[in-house]
């Protein structure tokens, strides 16, 4: 619930004047009463409110402020909680830095998220921002919060063990050289799928056969096969693995064979479609394709993952030079994925209730 949704007008208004009284920071503006009689609450809004409940702000405060600059030196440092708050909404809606600035001061739900009063403050310019994303590229801030939601969704219950899902994705890139140096990211490489080329990157999934969580992801140049990196997206403790049929070597190799746990687990990988036999050479039931669609109800799961940072999150070509760069916002997106399936499943609660539990103790 925003905090608009708490007061009726007259309230409001009762409101605003005693914290105006009282001086208080965050008093309630003449914005705030005009936006609070509107009669629909946008998309963004309610995205926005179902973050505010889920994201465990404190942990992650916590987490950088060890490599936070002090503002000994240079220009006034802002709130971590803040600079936190205005990077999570630039990785949500795929913005430019610039664009993230001027979408906070045009869209009032963005600027309620982020907690900035005109009266007393501004908004973090471009710079700042920028700053800020460097200082989480350096410390691999993005893949330590990808690690504490996936421990979150474990220690509640949510992530189940025993089978992983392991899938790939290309991530396209600028294939165009009209730049500073004339040349590509030497980073990104193209790969042939089907009859189209693609230039870019790879980002290998692994995903939790039982709830469909992300648990493990990597990244690679797009010319890096799918199953070279299949064995760093199993877990310790899974003994069936599902893929699409480009997994289908991954039980013959030398690593997976040598292994004691690896050469133990049930590959159930899909076979290509043009080795299946079709309906007219079956006299009654086509048993092979019904196994082939039970694996495939089950492989599916990954998409899920790849829909919502494709299509809910926008980011379908990297915004950056350089892999590491993008997997410090894709552990981000997918950690921030998980939690987006875990509020559509309703298991807010139960996901807020397991942050309670130690602070209570």
């Amino acid at each position: 619930m925003s905090v608009l949704q708490k007061y009726s007008k007259s309230s409001i208004i009762e409101e605003s004047k005693a914290r105006q009284v009282c001086g208080m920071k965050d008093q309630i503006t003449l914005t705030d009463v005009e936006y609070g009689n509107r009669k629909k609450t946008t998309k963004r809004e309610e995205f926005l409110n179902k973050m505010e409940e889920i994201i465990p702000w404190k942990a992650w405060v916590e987490m950088i402020r060890p490599y936070y600059p002090k503002g000994e030196h240079g220009r006034p440092v802002r709130g971590i909680e803040t600079m936190l708050r205005m990077y999570l909404m630039q990785t949500w809606f795929n913005l430019s830095d610039e664009g993230t600035e001027d979408a906070i001061y045009d869209s009032y739900a963005m600027r309620s998220f982020l907690g900035i009063n005109f009266m007393t403050e501004q908004v973090p310019d471009a710079t700042t921002l920028l700053k800020f994303r460097h200082l989480l590229e350096k410390h691999n801030i993005g893949e330590k919060i990808f690690t504490d939601i996936r421990d979150r969704l474990e220690e509640s219950g949510l992530l189940m063990h025993g089978g992983t899902i392991v899938d790939a994705t290309i991530i396209s890139a600028p294939s165009s050289t009209k730049n500073r140096t004339g040349t590509r990211d030497p980073e990104m490489h193209q790969t042939k799928k089907g009859n189209q080329w693609y230039h870019g990157m790879k980002v290998h999934a692994g995903v939790d056969a039982g709830t469909g969580y992300i648990h493990t992801i990597e990244g690679t140049a797009a010319n890096v096969h799918d199953s070279t990196e299949a064995t760093k997206l199993i877990r310790e403790d899974d003994h069936v693995v599902y893929g699409d049929s480009g997994y289908l070597g991954v039980p013959k190799q030398e690593d997976v064979i040598k292994d004691e746990h690896l050469s133990q687990i049930d590959y159930r990988i899909c076979k290509r479609p043009s080795s299946l036999k079709t309906s007219k050479d079956y006299e009654g039931i086509n048993w092979e394709k019904q196994m082939e669609n039970r694996i495939s109800s089950i492989r599916c799961k990954v998409e899920h993952a790849f829909l919502i940072v494709k299509r809910d999150f926008g980011y379908r070509k990297v915004a950056y030079r350089g892999i590491a760069k993008n997997m410090n916002r894709f552990h981000v997106l997918f950690g921030c994925a998980n939690l987006l399936m875990c509020i559509r499943a309703g298991r807010t609660e139960q996901f807020r209730n397991k942050q309670a539990t130690p602070a209570a103790g």
